[in-house]
């Protein structure tokens, strides 16, 4: 009897241990998280990223953990910066008639240049002002711009249809002598069939391609109206958090009425843009060319830097030396400096 009571009590002590390990531990005895135990502050750098996609890649910079570039079966591969904002692959689709994000929506209370433009002109007479304008060094610029999926899956799900619209202002809201006027207003809509692409090259991913029809023009009446139509071609490329994305263009002739007919041999024939995001901030880096020679070899540099402000809201440094800030400086040479903030970025 006595060997039968020690069986039972080392049994039920058995069970009681097997018990008492299954049960939750206390909140106060489990240990730290990855997260946890991170700094605040990086974790508020990647709460302060807007875009869904280039936040889930913050924290996953954060927290150490690289997530595989794998392929989506029947969609495509997934990630990157192009498919956060383009809907590339199949598990990115979110439907028609929707606004996205397209270029960035900023204010900048300064927006100054070195040189200003007093008398714009072209080789057309008609376009040429002949009476200096009044106006000020600095000003202000903000911009708006959006796009929208027309249509979706067009073959498969490979192709969609875009809209998009893209405006921004330079206003003498500092020049109080000649009554504060908005100096240029430039008008871009555009309609782009873009195709999701997936293979590879020196390390990037080529995300997608595609061609569109782009107008841009300031509204304005002679003589200074300014105006032109593309059919641009688009190809964008990926990897982690770098994107790159080039557009050569050609320009549909307007025969003898035209407002500015050397506008490519100024505002280009192609640009590209290379971005990088990290930790809320995102840099790029334009360039635009005629790619022509000798007299008629123009273009422009322009650099922006957008960083981390509070929320959402982002302060912005614009710097753009060459021609063609605006369609009516097309043709004008200058450093322009812009600071302000924006709520929408490239990414």
């Amino acid at each position: 009897m006595r060997i039968l009571d020690a069986m039972a009590r080392t049994a039920r002590s058995i069970w009681i241990m097997v018990v008492a390990a299954c049960l939750p531990r206390p909140l106060s005895a489990q240990p730290p998280s990855s997260a946890e135990s991170l700094p605040p502050a990086k974790l508020q750098e990647c709460v302060q990223v807007g875009d869904d996609e280039a936040r889930l890649m913050c924290y996953d910079n954060v927290l150490g953990r690289t997530p595989p570039d794998s392929a989506v079966p029947g969609g495509g591969r997934k990630g990157g910066l192009l498919d956060g904002r383009w809907e590339l692959s199949r598990e990115s689709k979110r439907g028609a008639f929707r606004l996205r994000p397209y270029q960035p929506v900023y204010l900048s209370p300064v927006f100054w240049t070195s040189d200003r433009n007093l008398l714009p002109h072209t080789p057309n007479p008609r376009t040429t002002v002949t009476d200096p304008q009044e106006l000020d060094s600095l000003e202000a610029k903000f911009q708006l711009s959006f796009k929208f999926k027309m249509a979706e899956n067009l073959w498969g799900d490979n192709v969609d249809l875009w809209g998009a619209y893209t405006q921004n202002s330079r206003w003498q809201v500092y020049n109080g002598d000649n009554s504060r006027p908005f100096r240029e207003t430039d008008y871009e809509p555009e309609v782009m069939l873009v195709v999701r692409n997936d293979y590879g090259i020196a390390g990037w991913r080529g995300r997608m391609s595609g061609i569109g029809f782009n107008h841009q023009s300031n509204g304005l009446s002679e003589p200074l109206s300014r105006s032109w139509n593309r059919v641009m071609l688009l190809i964008g490329l990926d990897r982690e958090n770098w994107a790159l994305v080039l557009r050569p263009w050609w320009r549909l002739p307007e025969g003898q009425g035209d407002d500015n007919p050397d506008v490519s041999d100024y505002l280009g024939r192609g640009d590209i843009l290379l971005a990088h995001t990290r930790h809320g901030h995102v840099f790029s880096l334009m360039g635009r060319h005629s790619l022509r020679g000798g007299g008629r070899s123009h273009g422009a540099l322009q650099f922006e830097w957008a960083f981390p402000a509070r929320g959402s809201l982002r302060g912005r440094l614009q710097v753009l030396h060459g021609y063609g800030e605006s369609l009516i400086d097309y043709n004008h040479r200058a450093t322009w400096i812009s600071l302000g903030f924006s709520l929408v970025e490239w990414f």
